[in-house]
């Protein structure tokens, strides 16, 4: 199996395999995203690496990020991928590899698909899967199959408003992506501080306003697991809202199983105690009951592996 990853800063092509029951990468390739040629031509370059990297073009799998139609295989003006408008790659690499079977999905569902079959949501029924990295999005694991929507919009919690009020994410105010997200926590970060400098006073993470701009996810992490409150504060409240979205996927759709990437995976030590409290109070118990919140299995690999659970989905 071949899988394509594609993103705005770097692209990758593996290949991977079932080596008695478990499922290995063998070989990977990757290269900076060259946005100055057209899609079609990157596009040329990578299966160029593929055919560098193995001689079996059977399945091809691609996670790339949206908006994409998955059913018609077209990627459709990603905001990351400027000029990538209508590439209609699964056709494309289907004549330039002679593949019999090339899937595509955006990045969200293709990590869904990859914990699931190969990470922490193995055996499960019912799954779902955030991002919360730079953005917030779900992937959605239904009845053991994934489940993307009429025109695969399906998973965008990171537009659901928590709040009136809150940082920004997703182009809204109070979101579950403001909220939970890299960019929400510095946006949270940054206005705990202002208004703290406001009162003649300084932050662990941010003693004046020059250090504004200084302010990451990340930075207020390295001060919370120092010990610093102010900081741990600002990931309580990320907590918190990262619990109200929790109770309503739960409530809605009931899994057995919500797996989480990135920052959480890195954070949960700062984020699981005040999500804990907000799930037992929010949700029907008898869900709650059923669902465990984990983080990420795959690390940094999960993005070769996502677009490997893409072919993985054709065989």
């Amino acid at each position: 199996m071949i899988g394509f990853d594609i993103g705005g800063t770097k692209c990758a092509v593996s290949v991977g395999e079932y080596v008695s029951g478990k499922f290995e990468i063998k070989a990977k390739k990757a290269i900076p995203t060259d946005l100055s040629i057209s899609a079609y031509e990157m596009i040329d370059k990578l299966c160029d690496m593929a055919t560098e990297l193995t001689d079996d073009y059977s399945n091809v799998g691609i996670s790339c990020g949206g908006p994409l139609d998955s059913r018609r295989g077209i990627i459709m003006s990603p905001p990351n991928l400027k000029g990538w408008d209508n590439i209609e790659i699964t056709d494309y690499i289907k004549k330039r590899l002679k593949s019999k079977n090339v899937g595509l999905q955006n990045d969200a569902n293709a990590c869904a698909v990859a914990e699931w079959k190969f990470g922490a949501g193995m055996g499960c029924r019912n799954m779902i899967f955030l991002t919360f990295g730079t953005g917030l999005g779900a992937g959605l694991i239904l009845d053991s199959k994934l489940y993307s929507g009429t025109n695969d919009m399906a998973g965008e919690v990171g537009h659901i408003r928590l709040s009136p009020f809150g940082p920004i994410g997703y182009g809204k105010s109070g979101s579950f992506e403001g909220f939970c997200s890299g960019g929400g926590i510095a946006q949270l970060g940054k206005s705990k501080a202002t208004e703290a400098l406001q009162c003649g006073k300084a932050l662990s993470y941010c003693s004046s306003y020059d250090e504004l701009d200084t302010v990451t996810a990340k930075k207020i992490a390295e001060f919370a697991n120092s010990g610093h409150d102010d900081a741990k504060e600002v990931y309580r409240i990320c907590g918190k809202k990262l619990g109200e979205g929790l109770s309503i996927l739960i409530d809605i759709l009931n899994p057995e199983k919500i797996v989480i990437g990135s920052i959480f995976a890195r954070a949960e030590n700062l984020l699981a105690e005040s999500m804990n409290e907000v799930l037992k109070r929010e949700c029907l118990p008898a869900s709650l009951d059923m669902c465990s919140v984990v983080p990420a299995k795959l690390g940094e690999s999960i993005g070769d592996y996502a677009a490997l659970a893409v072919a993985a989905m054709n065989t």
